[in-house]
């Protein structure tokens, strides 16, 4: 099929978040392994740690897919953003669901609610799987019971992609959008990106953005105009 006519549909982005569709490599394996390790943790609850696109997300929704094949009576766990964790909605959580994905944990959320759920979940042998772009031990908690707490979760981190890494999440962002790029471009872009999950993610998104408007196959040259795009808003940032 031309690559131009496959664009011109525009078809809405799926991106897939099934275990075969996680890019396994150095940077993760290590959370890869604790998530496929389920049930047999050591502890009630995990963080996976790392910068914005990294994967913890797909990886979080990997370990409900492994809980819902494993548990006797399966059923889909709940993501949850960490600052929408109240008081009044504690015990409700743990009644409906003793495992949980609490995602975006930081320093801006109810330390007493957090407090709570902690203990309830671990007291009464539930799971939390925990998402964050720091480690636990590292956030400014001032309520010193809910800190000497996340200090004890075990919390591994996804650390910055290798180029076998980048070169697949390339492949990987553009399938996401019905795109299969040549070699030429796929190497193009790794000559020329900056090294990061969510650069690329946006890199991606630009240049099927800019070949859609110009009802155009993706070439170097649309390439060259996406990494311009991105650049120019950081650049205009820097002088003000």
């Amino acid at each position: 099929m031309n690559q131009t006519k496959q664009l011109a549909f525009n078809l809405p982005l799926r991106p897939s978040f099934s275990k075969e569709d996680f890019l396994v490599a150095k940077c993760n394996i290590e959370a890869v392994r604790m998530i496929d390790s389920w049930p047999d943790w050591s502890f009630f609850a995990l963080c996976i740690y790392g910068v914005e696109g990294s994967g913890k997300t797909h990886l979080a929704n990997v370990w409900a897919n492994n809980v819902y094949k494993i548990t006797q009576h399966p059923y889909r766990i709940p993501f949850i953003k960490a600052k929408s964790i109240k008081l009044e909605n504690v015990h409700k959580l743990f009644e409906q669901h003793y495992c949980l994905v609490v995602e975006d944990l930081d320093d801006n959320i109810n330390f007493e609610a957090m407090f709570h759920l902690y203990n309830l979940y671990k007291n009464e042998g539930g799971f939390i799987l925990f998402t964050s772009k720091t480690a636990p031990a590292r956030l400014n908690i001032t309520l010193a019971d809910l800190q000497s707490r996340m200090n004890a979760i075990p919390s591994i981190e996804i650390k910055d992609p290798d180029d076998d890494l980048l070169s697949a999440l390339v492949v990987k962002h553009f399938s996401d959008r019905q795109i299969m790029p040549t070699p030429e471009i796929v190497n193009y872009i790794l000559k020329n990106c900056e090294r990061s999950f969510s650069y690329i993610r946006l890199l991606i998104e630009e240049i099927d953005n800019i070949s859609l408007s110009k009802k155009s196959s993706i070439t170097i040259n649309v390439v060259k105009e996406a990494i311009e795009a991105i650049r120019i808003p950081q650049c205009q940032g820097e002088l003000f």
